[in-house]
């Protein structure tokens, strides 16, 4: 009961993360495909919408599925679930992550925007790709564990917006002016770092789970072969006895 209630959780959570991007997301899409009045906020859209257009729907299907992989409840009542979304979630986050390179590398920066941004984009683009690439390589080699925790890494890359609308949060409550570069820089980067150092934890907490299962297995394998072997003794010192008394 309390694994169920702490997935809904785990997954509730995660869910509310990509709301607001998707919602946001969403009206971008929008606007583009009816028409929009062409601002300097938007310009780089209007002009080369396929990179955006791209990019969204992907992201909205990746964090919503990606939170659902995280259900133990949802694999167990359906087992093809984990494979068949896991067949939609790798391809989703490689076009994610190649979107959002095509847009660091082509689009101009928006107002606020510098290199620091753009080297973090690049490098999060890049190391997302890698690990969606190595969680590939692991379940073509049946390595399910190591599988998990690369797709884990990739997946908590892919969401960084949705933590970087908490990270920014403070900023615009409590200030009165637009971030510059630097702030703009540490709020982007907060958002990618928290949700890598989370999803480390969770990693190297179900690492410490398995071990400790592990563990408890071998005790109670070794436990029952002791009690089988002195049953054995017994038995054996039995029949010995019984054949010295009657010879």
């Amino acid at each position: 009961m309390q694994n169920s209630t702490r997935d809904r959780w785990i997954v509730a959570g995660l869910i509310a993360l990509s709301v607001v991007p998707a919602i946001a997301g969403s009206v971008r899409v929008g606007q583009l495909i009816g028409g929009v009045a062409v601002t300097p906020e938007n310009a780089r859209f209007v002009h080369a919408p396929w990179p955006i257009l791209l990019h969204l729907p992907a992201a909205v299907l990746y964090s919503i599925a990606g939170a659902l992989q995280f259900s133990t409840t949802l694999r167990r009542r359906r087992a093809g679930w984990h494979r068949m979304a896991g067949r939609l979630l790798l391809p989703m986050g490689a076009l994610v992550a190649a979107t959002g390179l095509w847009m660091t590398l082509t689009y101009p920066w928006p107002a606020g925007d510098g290199w620091m941004v753009f080297v973090e984009r690049m490098v999060v683009g890049v190391a997302m790709l890698a690990f969606l690439a190595l969680g590939l390589r692991a379940i073509q080699r049946r390595a399910f564990a190591v599988h998990g925790e690369w797709m884990i890494r990739a997946y908590a890359l892919g969401l960084g917006a949705g933590t970087q609308v908490l990270t920014h949060l403070p900023w615009f409550v409590l200030m009165e002016r637009a971030p510059d570069e630097l702030a703009r820089g540490v709020m982007m980067g907060a958002g990618w770092v928290i949700n890598a150092v989370v999803a480390e934890w969770a990693i190297r907490r179900v690492r410490a789970g398995q071990t400790v299962t592990r563990a408890t297995t071998r005790r109670t394998s070794g436990a029952t072969t002791a009690t089988v072997g002195n049953a054995t003794g017994q038995v054996v010192a039995q029949l010995r006895s019984q054949v010295l008394t009657n010879p």
